[in-house]
């Protein structure tokens, strides 16, 4: 018996249809790029950049904060702006809560974001839900809120709005021009389209409405996609000072955005009067202290919520 007739042979693993046409253009020798093993060089400088961009990023906060808690003499020894205070203080912090200005701004923030939001919410769900079902004329609705992503009304006509509704002046017209968003009504309504339709009609066959349904099946179903479009309004509000800046005259009805711009951004310095106390601390430190105080929210939301931005954006900008 020879021995190529005992040699045993080792079966060849099977190509994928992928290996086969990847083999075929370019050797069997190379792979994609996406298969290799980083090299060395390729890493490190990867992980330069990533480390200079966040050092780009906290130094600044980190100043913002510090000189936040710095006191008077250590900010002018330091030129405005400290690194690290040595001696800290919350004197910049309790003249802010003890402001009637920046309180009153705090509480018209708070409240144009949260009635905002929920009034946001419910119209794109509603108009989501409505439009991802087959409904008379949705195509025709569906054109228009497309067109709107493409060509604004502009600000005169907005302002002419306003004004002949009556809301100049009023802390409504923070909140109603902003109730409604067309790339996130996109995003739900491609999110409600790839639920499956075998559960709605399961719910229908029971009995259930179409509010019912939104409320028992598809909502529950949609928490990751509301979470995100809820954040994207809730920023949204939050950081807006431009239809303030075209609404509103009255000072008292200024969110903590124009604050904000008028103190921090335009440089004027607020007085112990503004700020309604008897001796104010350093300006420096007033500035830096409303920037803290006016971040702080989202910042701690953010965290979170953004478990749910890979599940819900992404899942509903594929879907549909």
């Amino acid at each position: 018996m020879s021995s190529a007739a005992t040699t045993k042979t080792t079966p060849r693993r099977k190509e994928t249809a992928h290996q086969k046409l990847w083999s075929f253009a370019f050797g069997r020798v190379h792979r994609p790029a996406w298969m290799e093993k980083p090299s060395v060089p390729l890493t490190a400088a990867k992980a330069i950049i990533i480390l200079t961009i966040s050092i780009s990023i906290l130094v600044p906060m980190l100043v913002v904060i510090s000189t936040s808690f710095a006191s008077g003499d250590q900010i002018r020894d330091a030129g405005g702006y400290v690194l690290f205070p040595t001696d800290p203080t919350l004197e910049a912090y309790t003249t802010i809560f003890s402001s009637p200005l920046i309180f009153r701004s705090l509480g018209v923030s708070v409240f144009v974001t949260v009635v905002g939001t929920l009034l946001a919410l419910f119209v794109t769900i509603c108009m989501a839900y409505a439009l991802s079902r087959p409904v008379i004329g949705g195509r025709f609705m569906l054109m228009a809120i497309i067109f709107t992503l493409f060509f604004s009304p502009g600000l005169i006509p907005m302002f002419l709005m306003v004004k002949q509704l009556g809301l100049l002046n009023s802390i409504w017209s923070l909140i109603l021009p902003g109730v409604f968003a067309g790339f996130n009504f996109i995003v739900m309504r491609s999110f409600f389209m790839g639920i499956p339709t075998e559960m709605l009609e399961a719910a229908r066959i029971d009995g259930a409405s179409d509010f019912r349904i939104l409320l028992s099946v598809v909502l529950p179903l949609s928490k990751a996609v509301i979470a995100v479009i809820g954040l994207f309004y809730a920023v949204g509000f939050w950081n807006s000072f431009f239809n303030a800046m075209l609404y509103i005259n009255d000072q008292s009805l200024w969110p903590i955005q124009m604050i904000l711009r008028s103190y921090v951004i335009q440089g004027t310095s607020l007085t112990a009067d503004q700020l309604g106390v008897q001796q104010a601390p350093p300006p420096q430190s007033i500035k830096m202290a409303v920037v803290v105080v006016a971040l702080a929210p989202i910042v701690m939301v953010y965290p979170f919520l953004q478990k749910y931005f890979s599940k819900g954006v992404i899942t509903g900008a594929i879907k549909g």
